[in-house]
């Protein structure tokens, strides 16, 4: 690795074979020495989780040209974690990496993705990170028309960073003329119709974790969703932390704990 170019540690939560990432390390290998470590199959809907009773293992995997590949039997989180401590000792990533996933992490699946827990991790370590994600859903989509963008973002944080304890949560529509970048925040929204009950001919139940995503605020045009929906890329500063600010003076004026218990 030439170390006068940045590092750039790549992850994802669709798995280290999938076209997404190696989509994503084809756009940046001219822009950056990269390593890849990711899930050794599909992680998605893991979140932050990380791994505390399973052992883990690394599996080095062929290269994506000259880009070193690792595998992980954990989540997303754990192959950032590893990465970290076993690859990154003698030089800390420039940027952590999500992505590029398949499916829209935005609105509330920002708060189930993987793919986001890479970049809330990194963000964690305070490491400058980006999520990526396309709205298609088609393994084999055609990812060249993110290309100039993921580009131009990746770009941008190397020069100027970001703020402590954000990362970017990035979104692209389905398909390639996109009209532009809107700066969004996250969509309030909810999933529905969650639980699929089927019955098993040994005679027991079971179920499927299914759903339909309910956009609760259609008509508000600052958000993710609305930007998505109208052909735009939706750029989401996402901060790690996650205190609601506005509620705690309204919280002070509880009256709680005011007259503590009398000594027996």
């Amino acid at each position: 690795m030439d170390r006068k170019r940045p590092l750039i540690l790549i992850s994802n939560d669709d798995g280290y074979h999938a076209n997404g990432i190696k989509a994503l390390a084809a756009m940046l290998k001219d822009m950056a020495d990269l390593i890849v470590c990711a899930p050794e199959a599909a992680r998605s809907g893991f979140s932050c989780a990380f791994s505390a009773t399973t052992p883990l293992r690394l599996k080095r995997r062929h290269n994506m040209g000259d880009v070193e590949v690792w595998s992980c039997n954990g989540t997303p989180v754990d192959c950032v974690k590893l990465a970290l401590d076993q690859f990154c000792r003698d030089r800390r990533p420039n940027l952590i990496l999500g992505g590029i996933n398949h499916g829209d992490n935005s609105s509330v699946n920002t708060h189930y993705s993987g793919t986001m827990g890479v970049a809330m991790e990194g963000c964690m370590k305070y490491i400058p990170s980006v999520a990526f994600s396309s709205c298609d859903y088609d393994e084999n989509a055609n990812l060249e028309p993110l290309r100039p963008y993921v580009q131009q973002i990746v770009t941008k944080v190397l020069a100027e960073g970001l703020p402590k304890g954000v990362c970017l949560n990035v979104n692209f529509p389905v398909g390639g003329d996109f009209r532009g970048v809107r700066i969004c925040r996250m969509t309030f929204g909810s999933w529905v119709k969650e639980v699929v009950k089927e019955h098993h001919p040994r005679g027991y139940d079971y179920f499927w974790m299914v759903g339909e995503y309910r956009n609760d605020e259609p008509d508000a045009e600052d958000t993710d969703q609305w930007a998505l929906a109208h052909r735009y890329v939706s750029i989401t500063p996402t901060q790690m932390d996650v205190t609601a600010y506005e509620a705690m003076d309204r919280l002070r004026g509880w009256d709680i704990g005011a007259s503590p218990r009398p000594q027996q």
